[in-house]
């Protein structure tokens, strides 16, 4: 799945609202960010030649401005972790549901799907989308105001700008490789781990336990040398974006002090232009870095439509309650050739509320679990969903 693949935008439907308040905190931020820059060149220029009516009334603009830029990040802040937090919830919960319909799910596979790959979506709303809003915005936005400005500086923006996001293209494919392989690393360990701690009493009686360490340390190892070597594309990835867009502000720097030397650029041209050169490359920069965030994620949702998907098939137009309703009638347990331990119990669970099983210790509480749970075949009676 790509960051931006439709197949992510069913996950984000349950936190519609609050992601419509960042996308609009994002487009809001980056007018005011090219609003700024005009207000800090005039400050500065007021500051350096003071005109008639002072310097006061750039400084208020500027104010505002920035006072605008923090509350609207405070507010996409707090959009986008409400998002993030109705989006793993709903996902936990679909996971759960459908794997109640599937018999063949590994536990493991589903213990990582419902914490650390839920846990890996949140990254991806809270820091991925937020910043792919002001990437669709403030470029093109910056270019136009450089352009209106200085037409040959917006020139060399608009040749330099494509290299970001081609860099970054190229980087987030090696990445995207690598976050699979991270994730297919954490599930075989995930899935090994739970084996050994089923088998535990058995390797214990064989005395075996202690032959399972090296293989968990070498499925260990390799999770970790899967962990550093996405790292290590990340870390290099932020390094070439820096450079790429470092090199294109400085080439627009370059143009503009020469000019502004020879005197054929104004000095307020030249300062509000030199303001406004990084801001066209830094959001493209930001989405690039975060995109390593948004890998694990995206990773996850792929692996959890798989298994959405499945249920689906299996049981397709079938509606079921989310807490059914459990029965027992005349229900004896116990083991194979052991006498029951309980009487015959006569239950009926309700639809929702908490249950409680209690109880000295070998009276039968796993037992009973085991059999509710169709893992243990009762001596007499029936369970009923």
């Amino acid at each position: 799945m790509k960051p931006l693949d439709p197949a992510a935008l069913p996950h984000l439907r349950p936190a519609r609202g609050a992601l419509a308040v960042v996308v609009a905190t994002g487009v809001v931020g980056g007018l005011a960010t090219v609003a700024q820059a005009f207000a800090l060149g005039a400050l500065v220029v007021a500051a350096v030649t003071p005109p008639a009516g002072g310097w006061h009334g750039a400084a208020w603009w500027l104010a505002c401005l920035v006072l605008l830029r923090t509350a609207t990040a405070y507010v996409g802040q707090r959009a986008s972790t409400r998002a993030a937090t109705e989006v793993s919830g709903a996902l936990r919960d679909r996971l759960l549901e459908a794997a109640r319909h599937l018999d063949d799910v590994s536990p493991s596979r589903l213990a990582v799907l419902a914490t650390r790959g839920v846990a890996g979506v949140e990254p991806y709303v809270t820091r991925y989308l937020p910043a792919l809003v002001p990437a669709t915005v403030l470029p093109v936005v910056t270019l136009a105001a450089i352009t209106w400005l200085d037409p040959l500086s917006g020139l060399v923006v608009a040749l330099t700008l494509p290299l970001v996001p081609v860099f970054a293209i190229l980087v987030g494919l090696t990445t995207r490789d690598r976050a699979r392989l991270q994730w297919r690393a954490l599930e075989a360990l995930s899935g090994h781990f739970l084996d050994v701690v089923r088998g535990l009493p058995t390797l214990v009686a064989h005395r075996r336990a202690e032959a399972q360490v090296g293989t968990i340390r070498s499925v260990t190892h390799r999770y970790r040398r899967a962990t550093v070597d996405t790292l290590k594309v990340a870390f290099a990835s932020s390094s070439v974006l820096e450079l790429v867009a470092t090199l294109s502000v400085a080439l627009v720097a370059v143009t503009v002090g020469l000019r502004l030397a020879s005197g054929s650029v104004d000095f307020r041209v030249a300062l509000t232009v030199l303001l406004l050169a990084p801001e066209a490359y830094w959001p493209l920069r930001r989405v690039g870095a975060e995109f390593h965030a948004a890998a694990e994620g995206t990773a996850a949702l792929a692996d959890a439509d798989a298994l959405l998907a499945r249920a689906s098939h299996d049981l397709p137009g079938a509606v079921r309650p989310a807490s059914p309703r459990l029965t027992t009638i005349a229900l004896e347990i116990g083991h194979d050739g052991g006498s029951p331990l309980t009487a015959a119990l006569d239950l009926a669970l309700p639809d929702r509320g908490l249950v409680a099983i209690s109880g000295p210790s070998g009276c039968g509480k796993s037992t009973l679990l085991a059999t509710l749970r169709g893992e243990l075949a009762p001596l007499s009676g029936t369970v009923v969903v």
